[in-house]
């Protein structure tokens, strides 16, 4: 028998995402349903993209395109309760960057779920990948986890 890793602690993610849940959020068992922790992921990366500068929704010669993503749910949580997505940098790669994630109760310590998600960059008009954008790679930075 293997012991599961304990839950990632907020003060683990370099940046902090709020984001507040909605009606829909929820599921016949009266939770959050899985779909919507996907959601909070893609809204935090790309609300940080923007924030940076380094996406421009519509105009951006690179954009991120996410090949894989991954959840592991610990606890539920429930609209209306709100939530902070903490997000720090797991791998940057030549034309890939690879994000850990993790969703926190607002106000909570200890992550209720915990998840990756990966964006290769191409070009808008090609498709084909492409370097990540210096810009993106600098920012990036500021989201290598910490030595702990």
């Amino acid at each position: 028998m293997t012991d599961k890793p304990a839950p990632a602690r907020l003060a683990e993610f370099p940046h902090h995402c709020p984001i507040s849940t909605r009606w829909a959020d929820n599921d016949a068992y009266g939770h959050v349903n899985n779909v919507a922790y996907y959601a909070f992921f893609d809204t935090a990366v790309n609300k940080w993209l923007i924030a940076q500068g380094a996406l421009d929704i519509a105009a951006s010669p690179a954009v991120g395109l996410v090949v894989e993503t991954g959840c592991r749910y610990r606890r539920p949580l429930a609209y209306p309760q709100d939530v902070v997505v903490g997000m720090r940098l797991a791998k940057l790669g030549n034309s890939s960057v690879r994000y850990e994630l993790a969703v926190f109760g607002a106000g909570e310590e200890e992550a209720a779920a915990e998840g990756h998600f990966t964006h290769v960059y191409v070009d808008r008009g090609t498709g084909r990948p492409v370097p990540v954008p210096d810009a993106l790679r600098r920012a990036l930075e500021g989201l290598r986890r910490s030595a702990m």
